[in-house]
């Protein structure tokens, strides 16, 4: 599937999480996150309210998806009427806990953390959310796992946390993404078009043959499109001109290449992925990861 091939291809960050506790009867105010944010449900359940205050429902093992700059509140029981407001996002080691009420009544416990996802210089998977979303990720009890595996490394970091974490958190996005292609309205605003299956059709010929001369009139041919209409949807689907995406995936796979193949020369790995001379690749390549081809193959071989 053409989302399992981008998925090999994101970068995925994520701050340090924070534990939201909130006690009956009590709101934790939160403030617009500089990124998305990820609230997932532990124990208990709860309100989730909107800038405008828009209620969504939380249930245990629910996710919502915050976007950047989106003014939000947690809320613990029927009748709220104690609140604490947090200014800024928490800083410090490890996991912070903020807690609304006290810690021993608290009955609704949310991991809360800001998530960056890209893809290359194009995609941010979540960067055109406008709305938040809610899904009820109950029936992925690896998702639950995945999480508490996060808050387990973040608590403790040691040698290897960040990979783990990483390897995790992409989990809970391929169950959240399986679930919002399941429903028929609050998805990713580029998520249907992944589904097109003559758009796919241009990007999979990228990814299975980037050394080919794709031009955008080749690719609109094989996504069975004009020109003009198979630029503008792409552009709303990746947020990129198709050129961009071609010369993102060339410079991944030449990544890719120099990474796992060391007896190949830096010339060939060139042509393997659609640059007519060296010099050309290089200075690519160089814009992109900020160390030449050379540089970041002996980078490798140094650890």
């Amino acid at each position: 599937m053409l989302l399992d091939k981008l998925l090999d291809y994101v970068t995925i960050h994520s701050e340090p999480f924070a534990t939201c506790l909130l006690s009956s009867g009590w709101r934790l105010r939160l403030p617009g996150p500089p990124g998305v944010m990820f609230h997932f449900v532990m124990q208990g359940n709860g309100i989730l309210r909107g800038p405008e205050g828009e209620e969504y429902p939380l249930e245990r093992f629910y996710l919502a998806v915050v976007p950047s700059g989106v003014r939000h509140a947690l809320e613990c029981g029927i009748d709220v009427r104690s609140e604490r407001i947090i200014d800024a996002p928490p800083t410090g080691e490890g996991v912070v806990r903020l807690v609304a009420g006290t810690q021993v009544s608290a009955e609704l416990r949310v991991a809360c953390g800001a998530v960056n996802v890209t893809y290359g210089d194009s995609l941010g998977l979540f960067h055109r959310l406008r709305e938040i979303i809610v899904a009820d990720l109950s029936g992925y009890p690896q998702v639950r796992l995945a999480f508490e595996g996060i808050l387990a490394e973040q608590g403790g970091a040691t040698e290897g946390s960040a990979t783990l974490t990483k390897a995790l958190m992409t989990q809970c996005i391929v169950y959240l993404l399986r679930y919002l292609s399941e429903q028929s309205d609050g998805r990713l605003p580029w998520l249907p078009g992944l589904e097109d299956p003559n758009l796919s059709r241009a990007v999979d010929a990228i990814f299975e043959h980037p050394e080919a001369p794709h031009t955008v009139d080749s690719l609109a041919d094989e996504a069975i499109m004009s020109r003009s209409v198979f630029a503008e949807r792409f552009r709303e689907t990746f947020g990129s001109t198709p050129i961009s995406f071609l010369h993102d995936i060339r410079l991944r796979k030449a990544a890719e290449q120099l990474r796992h193949n060391g007896s190949t020369s830096i010339e060939q790995v060139a042509h393997r992925v659609g640059f007519n001379s060296r010099s050309h690749f290089s200075r690519a390549f160089k814009d992109h990861f900020g160390v030449s081809p050379a540089a970041f193959r002996e980078g490798l071989e140094s650890h």
